[in-house]
C-alpha cells in the first residue's frame, strides 16, 4: 500500500540547458497576395450570353473573358451611323450652296467694279455668304456631334466583350450565362501568380528592428520543414492610427505555384542575433499563475545527487527511464531573447536541468522545492515537440488522462486507507509523460 501512496508523485520531462546565442526574430502573420492582382468588373450594365474564362485557367491579356447582349448596343450604333450618314449630307449640301453664293458674289463684284451692278445687291449676296457660311459650319459641327456618338457606341459595343487587362489565372468566378452583370458587381479576380507578395502588419516596436532587406522566412502550415526564404522587398513609412502598425511586403518568387493568393503563412523575419546568454527551448518557460512571475522550473539535485546525462537519441517506442522523486524548484527568470523555439535567459545556469513537459504537475507550497520523477529529453526530441500543433498536444493529453484516470484513482483509494505507508512507486508511476 505504501507502494500506491508513492504513484501520486508527478512525472516531468527535462533538458539540459545550453550556453550561446539565438537568432533574434520576429514571428508575423501574413497573408498572400498576387503581386499583379486584379478585380474584373463590366464597364456596361447588360445580360450575360456566353462564359468563356473559367476558374483556374490562365489567360493571356486581351483575351475574352465574358460576351454581354449587344443586340442593344448594335442598334443604337446603327442610328448613330445614320445619324451620321444624314448630318454629312446636310453638309455637302450646305456646302454646294456656299460654293454657288460665293461665285454669284465674285461676278456682282466685278460688275459692281464696273458701275453695272448696284452696292445694295453686293451688300445683299454678301450677307447672304456670311449665312451660308454660318449654316456650314453648324453642318461640320453637327457632323463632328455624330461622329463622337459613333465612336461613343462603338465604344460601348466593345465593352459587351469583357477582356483580360493582364495575363494570369483566373479565380473566383461570379459570371453565370443569363444572370444581369452590373458594374458595381465583379465578375472574376485576375491575378499573375509567377511572384506573389506577402503583406505583413508591423507595430510601431517592431519597425524599430525590421529594415528592408533583412532575411523572411515563410512557413505554410503542414510544412514546417521546408521554409520559404525572401527578403523584406517594401515596409511603408507610415503607421496606421488605428493599429499603429505599418505595412511590409515581401515579394517571393511562386513558379512552382505553392503560394496562393489569400492564403494565410507565418513569417519570421531575422534581424540578427543574441548575445550570448543561457538558452533553453520556448515550451520550459512557466508563468506562475498565482504571482504572475515568469520561471522555469529546475531538477536541482540531478547535478549533484542524482548524476543523469543527457540521452543521444530518443525512442518514442522505449523512452529512457524516469529517476526516483527529486526536488523541483521554480526559479524566476529573465528572457534575453526569445526566438521561435527557443529563448535567451538569466537565472539559469547552463548545464541545469529545465522542465519542458509538465510544469502545470508542480505546485510550489510557499517556495519549497517538490517532488517528481524526471526523464531527459534530448534537444530534437524537444523541437519536434514544439512543432505539434496545439491541437495535437491537446488529444494526446486528453487521451493520456483517460489511460491514467483509473490508475489515480485507485492509488488515492490506497492512500486513504494507509496513511503513512512508504514503499517503492507502483508500474503505473513509471509512465512519465511521453506524448
Amino acid at each position: 500500500m505504501g507502494e500506491m501512496a508513492s504513484g501520486t508523485v508527478p512525472s516531468v520531462e527535462v533538458i539540459q540547458a545550453r550556453y550561446g546565442s539565438l537568432p533574434l526574430q520576429e514571428r508575423l502573420s501574413g497573408i498572400i497576395r498576387a503581386k499583379n492582382q486584379v478585380i474584373i468588373y463590366p464597364e456596361i450594365a447588360a445580360p450575360i450570353l456566353k462564359v468563356v474564362a473559367e476558374n483556374g485557367d490562365f489567360i493571356k491579356e486581351g483575351a475574352p473573358l465574358v460576351y454581354l447582349r449587344d443586340s442593344q448596343f448594335k442598334e443604337q450604333l446603327q442610328q448613330a451611323e445614320a445619324s451620321l450618314l444624314i448630318n454629312q449630307a446636310e453638309a455637302k449640301r450646305t456646302e454646294a450652296n456656299l460654293r454657288e453664293i460665293r461665285t454669284r458674289l465674285d461676278r456682282t463684284r466685278q460688275l459692281a467694279g464696273k458701275q453695272f451692278q448696284s452696292e445694295q445687291e453686293l451688300e445683299t449676296l454678301e450677307a447672304q455668304v456670311d449665312a451660308s457660311e454660318a449654316t456650314y459650319e453648324q453642318a461640320l459641327g453637327r457632323i463632328a456631334q455624330a461622329e463622337a456618338q459613333v465612336q461613343e457606341q462603338r465604344e460601348a459595343l466593345r465593352r459587351t466583350v469583357v477582356r483580360a487587362p493582364i495575363s494570369g489565372y483566373v479565380g473566383q468566378r461570379n459570371a453565370e450565362v443569363g444572370m444581369r452583370a452590373s458594374t458595381g458587381e465583379p465578375l472574376y479576380i485576375l491575378g499573375d501568380f509567377d511572384v506573389v507578395r506577402v503583406e505583413v502588419s508591423i507595430t510601431d516596436e517592431m519597425i524599430k528592428k525590421i529594415r528592408q532587406g533583412q532575411t523572411a522566412l515563410l512557413t505554410l502550415e503542414g510544412e514546417e520543414e521546408d521554409k520559404i526564404e525572401a527578403k523584406v522587398s517594401r515596409i511603408s513609412p507610415f503607421l496606421e492610427a488605428g493599429s499603429f502598425s505599418a505595412a511590409g511586403e515581401i515579394d517571393v518568387p511562386n513558379k512552382e505555384r505553392r503560394l496562393r493568393p489569400g492564403m494565410f503563412i507565418a513569417v519570421d523575419i531575422l534581424y540578427g542575433e543574441s548575445e550570448q546568454a543561457t538558452l533553453v527551448p520556448i515550451s520550459t518557460l512557466y508563468e506562475d499563475p498565482n504571482t504572475g512571475r515568469m520561471g522555469v522550473f529546475i531538477a536541482s539535485s540531478l547535478q549533484t545527487e542524482t548524476p543523469l546525462a543527457e540521452p543521444a537519441t530518443y525512442d518514442p517506442a522505449n523512452p529512457p527511464p524516469l529517476t526516483e522523486p527529486t526536488p523541483m524548484t521554480f526559479k524566476e527568470i529573465e528572457v534575453i531573447a526569445r526566438g521561435t523555439d527557443l529563448a535567451g535567459i538569466s537565472g539559469v545556469q547552463p548545464g541545469d536541468w529545465v522542465v519542458t513537459v509538465g510544469q502545470n504537475l508542480l505546485r510550489t507550497n510557499g517556495g519549497q522545492p517538490v517532488q517528481a520523477r524526471v526523464r531527459p529529453m534530448t534537444w530534437s526530441r524537444v523541437a519536434d515537440l514544439q512543432q505539434l500543433q496545439d491541437q495535437d498536444l491537446l488529444v494526446k493529453f486528453m487521451e493520456k488522462q483517460q489511460r491514467l484516470a483509473p490508475e489515480v484513482i485507485d492509488a488515492q483509494k490506497e492512500v486513504a486507507t494507509s496513511e503513512g505507508s512508504a514503499g517503492s512507486a507502483p508500474a503505473a508511476a513509471d509512465k512519465g509523460p511521453n506524448p
